[in-house]
């Protein structure tokens, strides 16, 4: 058996190479990866999974998208990872935000932007996988509907339809998550032209 069948091909069919097609998009990975598992040490390990992966199969990349190419390895591989081993999310040590080497800032800005991000966080956490999966990809990857549909495997008709019912699921979950927290929610406008103002 000669050495060649057992080394993955770095170069794809059409010439492009494993280093131009999948390095420059480890950073969506990871941020797409941390979204479905939880988890930043999980995610880290389904990054590098699913590059192995990629790299493994990179001789069947035809072209195209190469983002659109490897999230979607990379989603394949965190559904599989679920069942390999869940841990709770728990909170990272961040050097950043715990050291005194930058500039200090208004503590109740900090605290706002905090409360913030652990309010969607939780929100997120509400809304059904698929759901997420497609929020973390449009809003936070900006991902095209094209690439979205790529890495979801359905037509860009279903994603448009399902990114809106997405949308109200994030908006139903962020309401609850404040009314939970006791912050009353905003109302629709044509719910405020209903109420009488009393003078």
């Amino acid at each position: 058996m000669s050495n060649e069948r057992c080394q993955p091909a770095t170069v794809s069919a059409i010439g492009e190479s494993f280093d131009e097609v999948v390095l420059p998009h480890l950073d969506a990975a990871y941020r797409l990866a941390r979204w479905l598992v939880w988890n930043e040490d999980d995610a880290e390990d389904v990054v590098q999974e699913a590059a192995l992966r990629a790299l493994r199969y990179f001789r069947t990349f035809t072209g195209g998208n190469g983002r659109a190419w490897f999230l979607r390895i990379v989603r394949n591989t965190c559904h599989g990872w679920r069942g390999h081993s869940f841990n709770a999310p728990t909170d990272q040590f961040d050097e950043e935000q715990h050291s005194n080497a930058r500039p200090a800032s208004d503590p109740e800005t900090l605290l706002l932007q905090t409360d913030d991000v652990r309010l969607i966080e939780r929100a997120l956490r509400n809304v059904p996988d698929r759901f997420r999966e497609l929020l973390v990809l449009r809003e936070l990857e900006d991902l095209s509907y094209r690439e979205l549909a790529d890495v979801m495997g359905i037509p860009m008709g279903t994603v448009m339809s399902t990114l809106s019912r997405a949308r109200q699921a994030l908006r139903g979950a962020l309401d609850n998550e404040l009314k939970r927290a006791g912050i009353p929610t905003r109302t629709h406008p044509r719910e405020q032209e209903a109420d009488p103002v009393l003078v």
